[in-house]
Order: structure tokens, then sequence, then C-alpha cells
């Protein structure tokens, strides 16, 4: 006898629908599993005889095949054990019941619990899509697929759970729909803008790269506050929406790196070690393809303390994201391209010893050893950079002052108002900050009186600037005037931009 029932395989974070079917036949007992399964899948043939076996039900001694269709499509981890069980449980009548219109998700245990499994959420958004609206997955994905509106989940403990379902001996209750807002709670900060004694300058240059979304690096000796700075920029990040939690939560979901709300309440702060591989950091794998750091930073900041200690091929695979908003990973298990739009914020020392251009301390590096130490950090990019700021050590006073600082509250309040400017500016495009802007946004928006223009003429000419680096200049300023409330670019918003780009610009004098 044959049955059919339907599952999800994920594609990065795009659904293709699998069905399973089971067929049954006379013959010497043998369990044959076919259509590209991995070995995790291929393994599912002990997990759902034991499992079937241990929830009191009969598994078919008789010649068995699987075929996981399309046979094209790589078919990998766990989660088609339970849609196995249950088309096998059907084409022997173990059970009998309808399947039609479900899908199944889910590991199965030996003893036939259900286990969780990742990828969960962009599979039922897949599946919605397509016209799928009841799905059976396992009680520890509950939570995450709550957040799925328009569909009818059901969460089940075990396989026994589930056939009972099936057959109507015990219908299970379907999953209440969660509520993001409740999800966001406010949540206390371990660090603060509050806490940052001085650095004025550093403060301002994060509350422009905050308020349009442009990248940020600090460059300045040990101990001058730069992680302290880049450790309170989520305290001042744009709230999320609810559609772009579902957003980065997808990308969560398939790296298995959920929490136990089941879904992203707050804008992802990744922070890999220096010692991180180009792989940990893109994404990939020896046969499937994986979320890196990149794309698991999308929607919020990617920190990286001290930039030149970082592999210069790690730091080069940074362009593509940083341009374009996406990753696109190639390895023998395929391509797949993941969102990767966040905002870099990067640290490092002026020089080997950290004392380059410092006020306080005396500098012991060669010139030929500052010049190599810089060169860590290509022109390409450094020129994606928006903003480069240099930030020295704080004064003892400043340190033991009794004078309370901003709060990140009052920042983040600024930076908001600018945000609402640019979203209504952008209302009907998929532009979402000045910083994502294109050439054609830019004209429209960063138009300059003659006076601008001459000003950025001249900075052009003798920072040896690139193209690149004048539109970055033009959204950068473009953010200033939003912080300011006005409609126009003006001569002091460009100098401030103009500011922000003299680091790169003394890289190149050394070259």
């Amino acid at each position: 006898m044959l049955a059919k029932v339907q599952s999800y395989a994920l594609s990065g974070l795009e659904g293709v629908c699998v069905t399973v079917e089971a067929d049954i036949s006379k013959g010497l007992p043998s369990y044959e599993m076919v259509g590209l399964p991995d070995a995790a899948v291929k393994e599912s043939k002990e997990r759902v005889r034991s499992a079937v076996k241990n929830s009191a039900l009969e598994f078919p001694a008789h010649k068995i095949t699987v075929n996981l269709a399309p046979a094209y499509v790589k078919k990998e981890g766990s989660s088609f054990d339970l849609p196995v069980a249950i088309a096998l449980l059907l084409a022997y009548g173990s059970i009998e019941g309808t399947v039609d219109g479900i899908i199944f998700l889910g590991e199965l245990a030996l003893n036939g619990d259900l286990r969780p499994v990742s990828g969960v959420l962009p599979s039922i958004i897949s599946a919605r899509d397509k016209g799928f609206t009841k799905f059976v997955v396992p009680k520890g994905n509950e939570k995450e697929a709550g957040y799925i509106h328009g569909v009818e989940v059901f969460a089940a403990n075990s396989l026994r759970e589930v056939v009972d379902h099936l057959t109507g001996e015990k219908p299970m209750q379907s999953v209440p729909t969660s509520s993001f807002t409740a999800a966001t709670a406010e949540k206390e900060r371990p660090y603060d803008l509050a806490f940052v004694k001085g650095q004025a300058i550093a403060k301002r240059a994060l509350e422009v790269a905050v308020a349009g979304g442009h990248n940020i690096l600090f460059v300045g000796p040990p101990g001058s506050g730069k992680t302290m700075l880049a450790r309170a920029l989520p305290s001042v990040l744009p709230d999320m929406a609810f559609n772009e939690a579902l957003e980065i939560t997808k990308i969560h979901s398939v790296a298995g790196t959920l929490g136990e709300e089941g879904i992203v309440t707050e804008r992802p702060f990744r922070s890999p070690h220096h010692t991180a591989t180009t792989v940990s950091l893109c994404g990939g794998g020896n046969k499937s393809v994986h979320p890196g750091e990149i794309s698991l930073a999308h929607g919020g900041v990617l920190f990286l303390d001290e930039l030149p200690e970082y592999k210069r091929s790690a730091l080069e695979a940074l362009r593509q994201p940083l341009e374009d908003g996406v990753i696109t990973i190639s390895r023998a298990g395929g391509t797949v391209t993941y969102p990767a739009s966040f905002m870099l914020c990067a640290s490092m020392n002026p020089c080997p010893c950290g004392n380059y251009g410092s006020r306080k301390r005396r500098c012991i590096c060669t010139p030929n050893d500052i010049r190599k130490y810089k060169a860590r950090i290509s022109g390409p990019l450094l020129d994606r950079i928006d903003i480069q700021v240099e930030v020295d050590g704080v004064d003892y006073d400043d340190l033991v002052s009794e004078t309370k600082e901003e709060n990140s509250a009052s920042v983040k309040a600024r930076a908001d108002a600018a945000r609402k400017i640019q979203r209504a500016r952008f209302e009907n495009s998929q532009v979402q900050s000045n910083a994502e802007m294109g050439e054609k946004e830019t004209r429209e928006y960063c138009r300059l009186t003659p006076e601008c223009e001459s000003v950025l003429r001249e900075a052009f000419e003798s920072l040896r600037l690139s193209a690149r680096a004048r539109s970055r200049i033009l959204k950068v300023a473009r953010t200033i005037a939003d912080l300011e409330l006005c409609e126009d670019i003006t001569p002091d918003h460009l100098y401030e931009a103009i500011s922000y780009r003299t680091y790169g610009a003394e890289v190149n004098e050394l070259d």
C-alpha cells in the first residue's frame, strides 16, 4: 500500500515542499530510502523503527520503500523523522485518518518523543505562502511557531500524541498566536552611554551612525573607551518592527540559535573573536550551507574588535555584504544567498603599540611599523566604512567628574526622530535608511547648493577621495541634516561628514 505525507526542506531561508512517499509491499523485510537524503535522513530508519515500536504501534515487517520527492532536492537534517513515521503507519494501516494539507516536521527519539528541530519558522512561513495552513511540529518549537499568523499549528510531545490526534482519539489544541508586543518588554541593559566619560566626538559619531545606519570605525589607543562605546550601541538602536523580527528570527531558526522566547526580540549584536575563520564569518560548511556571523548580525550590529588582527581573507569577505546587504555562499552542497544587512562597528589601535597620535603616551613604533599595521586594512574595505573617528585617552578629571553624561535613552530619542524622517522619505521603496540609498536616491535626496558643491569638491581633491567616499559623505551629511530636522544639506553638515573621513585619507598618505 502507498501513502503520502507532506513535509518541508530548506534551501537557505526558502522552503521546498517535500512529499514523503511510503510503499509497503510483499517480500523479504527490508527498508530502502531514496530521494537524495543526507546521512542524518538515512539514519532516520533506525530512529523511526524504534520510535514506532516504543509507541505501542506495529512496525511493518515487509519490504519498505520510502521516497523523498522531488528527488533533485538535497534532504538534510532530522526533521523528516515524523513525516516518514506517519507515512509508514498510514501505508501499513496501523492508523486511519486524513493528512491532506498537513505539513509534518520533527525529530524522533528512540522512545517516541518528539525533539525540536531547526528551521521550523522559515519552513512554516514558506509553506503558508504556498497555501498550506495546518502544521504538526514538536512541542519544543511551539513558541516560534506561535508568532506566525494565518496558520493552525499543533505541537506534540510524542509520536503517540500525533497518532491519537490524527485518529481523533485525543485531538490536540492548536498553538495560540503569540503577541510580539508582549515579547519585547523593556530589558535592563548592562551598557549605557551614560557610563562613558568624555569622548564627546566619538559619542556624536555614534549617534550619527545609528541615526542613518552607517558603518563606523573607532581608532584610538588601548583603554580609550572604544569597546565600551561599541557595547553601548544596542542601547541606542531603533526598535524592531514585527516583520523585521520575523526576518531575523528565520536566520537564527535555521542556525539553531533561537532562545526560549521563540523569536528574536532585540537587534543582534555579534562580536566574533579575531581568530574567526572566513567560513565562520560568511557561513557555509563541508556539505550543507549554514549562516555565519555576517548573516546572524542581519538587522543588527557586527562588532569587530581589533580589526587588523582578523585574517585578511575574512575581512575582504565583508565587501559584498557591506555593499549589497546579502551574502552569496557557494559550496559543494549548493549555492545559497542569506540576508546580511548589518551595521558594521569596528575598533582598532592606530599602530602596533597603540599610542600613535596620542597626547598622553609616547609611540615607540617606527614609521614602517605603522605603515605595515595600517596596511592590514585594505583601502576598498576602509572606503566602505562611512564614519572613521579617532579617539584619545580620557583625562583623569573627566573620569572622576560627578557630571552626569547623557544617557542612551536621550540619544536614542534623537536617532529615532531621524529614522522616522527616513521612513517617511523612503516609504514607497525598499530603502530603510540613509546608508542604504542607491545612486538614484542619493541624487534625489542629497542635492547640494553651489556653496556645498564647492566644499565637497575641495575635500574630494585635497583628501584624494574616491567616488564611493563622495557618495558616503553625502549620505552621512543627509543623516546629520535629519538629526537637526533640516530639509536641506548645509555646509556645516558637509564639514562634519567630511571630518569623519580623515583617517582614511591619512592611510592613503602613508601608502
